[in-house]
């Protein structure tokens, strides 16, 4: 048996189990930028994954008040933008040069599944922001994810889930993923011209330059994150709206009071979204008042000692009140409902109504402090109104740029929001049929391999032509004459 280059045997052993790792042998454009993109992945990945680390070592309070922590959350960004842009990429190489074809199958099955979870672990991480686009992304999730049918799993409103499915679940799938995906290219090397009239050379991989391309992305994240950093808002707050418009405020409790808003009227019934909004918003911290303000009138008991004819007419009374424009306080309905909410009103300037909705929990199985203040902040309608002046309702494409403007948001959400431009523009049950579209575009890429005739598509378009290219005579087209069989390589 030859023994071993000189070269390779002085090598330390550390070096040489890496090497091993790498794919040595590839067809004449292996070494071309576009087969760069796999490596170019898992370079992002490994940023994302120091950042992340970093940031969940230190908290939420560093990446949003000190310098190294707001510059840690901008590569954090910036490491994301490229993660998704060289995942697609490569999975679109992939699919123009049929890279998907038998026995190649499993690793293409492996990268749809690897680019959906990706797509879901962004829009995690910009729940755990800790801005205001934290908010609304929330509560645009809550609704898609209900819609597709696991809200009973997945509760976007649950800062706790959330960050234990961003920080742990996802990214250990994600490793085991990746893992799995290698392992089958690196046994069955990269996927070779599979039409007969096109024959390539093998050439030895060029390491150090896929090396100084990665070296060049870790450059250009860190550079982006100096030059464009993440933009931050602060989140609204029940206490700011309490405190700016009071009316508001008011006028929210007694929806929830009257079960008229649209927590209490949610209608994809799936918990944790369908609860008694009076006993949470209403009951709840009226009670932590009473417990603060010993001694005072328990109006909440007189209330509930009325008619219930009463006790609907007072609650309609109080909603016309604060319908207006600007109510007349000389003209405020008086009852035990109107103490009622006076007293929340003054609790929520006071920065105690939140606090006590801690309260509040009462059997739904998710539902948390975050759940219930970002409902009632979506009843006040004042995330609408802010999220329509930054640009980022569903109407203004969504959240496909930041809420500041001068950074790329969730570019890869642009297809969704065509969706809601088009064929879901007059469809009152949106989210759940987005989610339908999106499950069923999922499913049939993960089956395109297995489909026959349609997995020809790639061939059709002849894309592959310019990405197998290369100059020189390293690659040659055989004219096939007609009528006669191309030799098999």
């Amino acid at each position: 048996m030859p023994s071993e280059p000189a070269e390779s045997s002085t090598r330390h052993p550390l070096a040489r189990g890496f090497t091993a790792m790498m794919i040595e042998k590839v067809p004449s454009y292996g070494n071309k930028f576009l087969y760069s993109l796999g490596f170019l992945s898992m370079v992002s990945f490994l940023i994302l994954l120091v950042s992340g680390t970093l940031m969940t070592f230190f908290g939420p309070n560093w990446w949003l008040t000190d310098v190294a922590g707001g510059y840690t959350r901008s590569v954090h960004l910036w490491a994301t933008q490229a993660f998704v842009l060289f995942i697609l990429l490569h999975l679109l190489t992939v699919f123009f040069t049929s890279g998907f074809r038998k026995p190649r199958r499993l690793t293409w099955v492996l990268g749809v599944l690897m680019l959906f979870i990706v797509l879901a672990e962004t829009e995690f991480g910009y729940i755990l922001r800790g801005d205001f686009s934290s908010q609304w992304r929330s509560l645009q999730g809550a609704d898609f994810y209900n819609g597709a049918g696991l809200g009973w799993w997945i509760n976007p409103l649950d800062y706790g889930q959330v960050l234990g499915i961003h920080v742990a679940t996802i990214p250990l799938v994600l490793l085991g993923l990746v893992g799995l995906h290698y392992l089958l290219v690196r046994v069955l090397g990269i996927a070779e011209p599979y039409r007969k009239d096109v024959t390539v050379t093998t050439v030895k991989a060029n390491h150090n330059v896929l090396f100084l391309r990665g070296g060049a992305v870790v450059v250009l994240v860190l550079g982006l994150a100096a030059a464009l950093p993440s933009p931050y808002i602060s989140p609204t707050t029940i206490t700011s709206v309490a405190t700016q418009d009071p009316t508001l405020f008011a006028k929210t409790v007694v929806a929830e009071f009257s079960a008229s808003s649209d927590t209490a009227g949610y209608s994809d019934n799936i918990d944790p979204y369908t609860f008694d909004t009076r006993a949470v918003f209403v009951e709840a911290p009226y009670e932590q008042w009473l417990k603060a303000n010993p001694g005072a009138t328990d109006s909440l008991a007189a209330f509930n000692q009325l008619p219930e004819a009463d006790q609907t007419a007072a609650l309609q009374a109080l909603s016309d009140y604060y319908g207006q424009d600007k109510p007349d306080p000389n003209a405020m309905p008086q009852g035990p409902a109107t103490g009622v909410v006076q007293s929340l009103t003054s609790m929520a300037s006071a920065g105690l109504y939140e606090p006590a909705l801690l309260a509040s929990n009462l059997g739904s199985r998710q539902a948390s402090v975050g759940t219930y203040a970002d409902r009632f902040l979506a009843d006040t309608g004042a995330l609408e109104e802010q999220a329509g002046e930054l640009g980022i309702t569903t109407e203004q494409y969504g959240m496909v740029r930041e809420e500041s403007g001068h950074a790329p948001g969730a570019w890869w959400l642009s297809p969704i929001g065509l969706l809601n431009h088009t064929v879901l523009v007059n469809d009152d049950n949106g989210d759940r049929d987005g989610a339908i579209i999106l499950g069923s575009l999922m499913l049939t890429m993960l089956a395109f391999p297995f489909i026959p005739y349609v997995n020809r598509l790639p061939d059709v378009l002849r894309v592959w032509k310019p990405i197998w290219k290369e100059r020189g005579p390293q690659v040659r087209h055989r004219r096939i004459r007609r009528g006669a069989r191309p030799m098999a390589r």
